[in-house]
């Protein structure tokens, strides 16, 4: 039980981080920061647009503190069950990115939309590392049970 612990909190310590940067440094191009979206600056040209960004930025980051603060309790109280299904329930919330978000960060990235150019390869590999942190520990945890 204790690698499925480890690939959460490491899950949840890196995602706090990427909470951290969207509250309170959302034009940072660390983690999760949007100033590598460059239509992030082009959106700050008029009001509307502007606090609609915000408010999106701001929603995702709300979003991202609830699955933290769940995967947390998961970790403090949850039995050696509820732990594994919460993996699985991880790489497969995880694998939406492939289908919905790669393809267009992908586009906007060829369109020179991103800054640094070839981020979205980044973010993909992130992204798998992700899965296959939280697949591994499935794995590893099932043998050594």
């Amino acid at each position: 039980m204790v690698i499925l612990n480890l690939a959460i909190l490491l899950f949840v310590m890196m995602e706090s981080a990427n909470v951290l940067i969207l509250y309170f440094a959302p034009n940072s191009k660390l983690g999760n920061g949007v100033a590598v979206f460059n239509p992030w600056f082009h959106a700050k040209e008029n009001e509307p647009s502007e606090l609609f960004a915000k408010y999106m930025v701001n929603w995702v980051a709300g979003t991202k503190l609830i699955f933290i603060v769940l995967l947390l309790v998961i970790v403090f109280t949850g039995s050696e069950l509820t732990k594994l299904l919460a993996v699985f329930a991880m790489i497969l919330s995880i694998a939406t990115y492939y289908f919905r978000l790669h393809p267009i960060i992908k586009k906007l990235d060829s369109m020179g939309e991103i800054t640094p150019k070839g981020y979205s390869k980044v973010l993909f590999y992130m992204i798998t590392g992700f899965m296959c942190m939280f697949s591994f520990a499935a794995v590893l945890y099932c043998f050594i049970r």
